[in-house]
């Protein structure tokens, strides 16, 4: 599953490349407000106002582009008119997304620093407590974009889903946010224009998408999820349908599609 993911999640970025690069400006334009206007203001009051509020315009960006990219995993595609509307579905999901983004900020800089630095066990313990709980939280809300834009559920519920999505497929998160983080990492040398965020963003929405197979194997299984055992997912079944829509590619078809 996970290899058919890389692959499919790759050929879709491929075949979107100009789109995506384009995405990924626009972020690196909004990102940059919030990046070097702060330090420019000489009141720290409202420096620390316009910080909040380009991290808010940076998550409600990436909500409208989280809708927009999940057409992509679909096989579809999207239009720039589609981007500008995907603003009045989302705006409320990016600001949730900006108030999390915030709120671990400040337990990142104030909280687990206070308890570290009280120097006696119980400090330490609730230090601990909260980094870890801070790391589950991570791996569980970084699908939080693709399970509202694909589920459409209230705030509560979609919020509910990422933690359940987190600790029935550990592996799949921790694999999913340690491959983010290459991504992250490669995107530098290419001055964030590829993969990027949107790049991130594709690929969660794909493993999101993917992943979805599995509950709809064990609704037409019941016996399986009653079983009291981790029921085996026949991978290699569930996406037949998949590989035959995605296909294979060499690599003179990427670099000379022309020629196929």
């Amino acid at each position: 599953m996970f290899g058919f993911l890389i692959k499919k999640t790759f050929f879709d970025l491929w075949d979107n490349l100009f789109k995506i690069a384009l995405i990924n400006i626009g972020f690196l334009v909004v990102v940059a407000a919030p990046v070097f206007i702060p330090p420019l203001i000489p009141s720290a009051l409202l420096s620390i106002t316009v910080l909040i509020a380009g991290v808010l315009c940076c998550c409600i960006y990436l909500a409208a582009a989280s809708s927009c990219l999940k057409r992509v995993s679909d096989y579809s595609f999207f239009g720039f008119r589609d981007f500008f509307a995907a603003f009045k579905k989302t705006w409320l999901s990016g600001l949730v997304l900006g108030a999390m983004v915030i709120l671990t900020g400040i337990i990142i800089t104030v909280v687990l620093p206070f308890y570290f630095r009280m120097g006696i066990l119980l400090g330490r313990g609730l230090g601990v407590l909260l980094f870890w709980f801070l790391a589950a939280a991570a791996f569980s809300f970084q699908f939080f974009l693709t399970v509202r834009s694909r589920m459409d559920n209230p705030i509560r519920v979609s919020l509910k889903k990422c933690f359940l999505i987190f600790f029935d497929n550990p592996g799949f998160c921790v694999f999913s946010f340690i491959h983010n983080l290459i991504l992250l990492a490669l995107s530098v040398f290419l001055a964030f224009m590829l993969p990027g965020p949107a790049g991130i963003l594709l690929f969660l929405d794909e493993g999101f998408r993917l992943r979805l197979l599995k509950y709809d194997w064990l609704e037409t299984h019941p016996e399986a999820a009653a079983s009291g055992k981790r029921p085996k997912i026949p991978w290699d079944e569930l996406l037949i349908d998949e590989r035959e829509k995605t296909g294979t590619r060499s690599l003179k078809s990427f670099i000379f599609p022309w020629k196929d």
